[in-house]
């Protein structure tokens, strides 16, 4: 058993100590015995998979990542809304470090995505590539050469690792970043870095990923299908901390979106310093007075008092409540404003697993909806900019009057139908007036 340190929580809302808004991570344990990713079943077809394609791979650098091609598994290229179309409902679902640390998760929730044609996005760690003999390569803003407030994989885990992010892409899952050592405390809080520090994390975050077989020795494993400089557009900073300096740099470096917004509404996104700002939500926490950040963390916190070993007789409650945050969260949109609905995981066991089993059962809820012929689309979060990027924005600007919870005026044909001379009129994107959270009456 590999126990990694606990990796601490965001409080928002003064005054509230157990309610929506906590965000981070915790802690990462898992056996010695990483689980083979295996086949699983082709959308569509139903029928047996024998795994992933095999590209011609043209090596880049070191040839620890090489360029195929396109990305396959895709969608048609994105339009533009016609006047008094409906908007469709987007759900993303991401995961923070993406490490496949012998627990399987990592290639359970692949398998349930291919199941049902989705994609997700993995926010990858780049420490989760270094192997902890070649620690002292990481030099950490504000931190000692070589530390991790997240510890660093065994050499199986991080090719573990390897072969479940190679097999995400080839199955058309975005990689994210993640950073590297999620420091949330003290004065070495990466909400406490400069923009240039911020510069010098993601190269090293990128440079583990574009060089893991020179710092790993390891010549006998395929290379990573993509080139990370061109697929990497976007993160989520370690607990949700430090990005008005972060912005900047993703700015300069052509990031398309940051999704480390805490405390974000169920509304539709703007931009914030030129970057797509897309938060993790606030959602119904059934049987509660507040609501709760759209995170697999922020239920454990506030079920739990962050304690990752509760008594069991708790855990089928809570798994319900968790599943049921998920579902009822996907629904206020989708009957409603058609926000898009976003929802951040880690690859971990707390409680005896049952916040991926409540986050399994949300995602099969969606996606029956999307199978019953709704315009639902489980996507990843670069997938959902593509869409977004090529909407007129006096459309979007129109989508953003919508408040939390609340229908088009009329219908969407009527909503949408004079959209141009709506904007001219109404004008600032974000005209709808801000509501206070339910988490502040808890």
């Amino acid at each position: 058993m590999r126990t990694l340190n606990r990796r601490g929580a965001l409080g928002l809302g003064a005054g509230v100590a157990a309610a929506a808004g906590l965000a981070g991570c915790g802690t990462f344990t898992g056996s010695d015995d990483p689980r083979p990713s295996g086949g699983s079943k082709d959308p569509g077809s139903g029928k047996g998979s024998s795994g992933s394609p095999k590209p011609t791979a043209r090596p880049i650098g070191d040839g620890s990542t090489s360029f195929t091609g396109k990305q396959p598994h895709q969608p048609a290229a994105p339009r533009p809304l016609e006047p008094g179309e409906e908007p469709p409902q987007f759900v993303v679902f991401s995961w923070d470090g993406a490490g496949e640390v012998g627990n399987g998760l990592f290639p359970r929730f692949l398998d349930l995505a291919k199941e049902h044609g989705a994609a997700m996005t993995f926010f990858l760690s780049g420490l989760y590539l270094l192997p902890e003999s070649k620690k002292r390569l990481y030099d950490p803003p504000n931190n000692p050469v070589g530390a991790s407030d997240i510890g660093y994989l065994t050499d199986d885990h991080v090719k573990a690792t390897l072969a479940n992010v190679r097999r995400a892409w080839l199955e058309g899952h975005e990689i994210g970043t993640h950073f590297n050592g999620h420091f949330c405390g003290g004065s070495g809080s990466v909400g406490n870095w400069t923009s240039k520090q911020w510069r010098s994390e993601i190269d090293q975050a990128k440079g583990f990923v574009k060089e893991w077989r020179t710092n790993s020795g390891w010549t006998d494993l395929p290379s990573l299908p993509f080139d990370y400089d061109k697929e990497l557009v976007g993160g989520r900073t370690p607990c949700l901390l430090g990005q008005d300096k972060l912005l900047p740099t993703a700015r300069a470096l052509g990031w398309r979106y940051d999704a480390s917004s805490p405390g974000g509404r169920q509304t539709w996104p703007d931009k914030k310093q030129g970057v797509w700002d897309l938060p993790l939500q606030q959602i119904p926490f059934p049987g509660r007075g507040f609501e709760v950040l759209s995170m697999d963390y922020n239920m454990l916190a506030n079920q739990s008092v962050n304690s990752t070993k509760a008594p069991s007789h708790n855990y089928p409650g809570w798994r319900q409540q968790s599943a049921q945050a998920y579902i009822q969260g996907f629904k206020r949109a989708y009957e409603t404003n058609r926000a898009p609905f976003f929802v951040g995981n880690h690859f971990e066991q707390w409680n005896g697993g049952i916040y991926m089993d409540a986050v399994e059962e949300a995602f099969k809820h969606i996606a029956r909806e999307k199978e019953k012929g709704g315009d639902v689309r489980l996507v990843s979060f670069r997938q959902f900019v593509d869409w977004i990027d090529v909407q007129k924005p006096e459309v979007l600007a129109k989508l953003r009057t919508l408040d939390v919870g609340q229908e088009p005026a009329g219908d969407w044909k009527t909503f949408l139908a004079d959209a141009d001379a709506d904007a001219h009129g109404t004008g600032a994107a974000s005209s709808a007036p801000d509501a206070p959270t339910s988490a502040n009456a808890a």
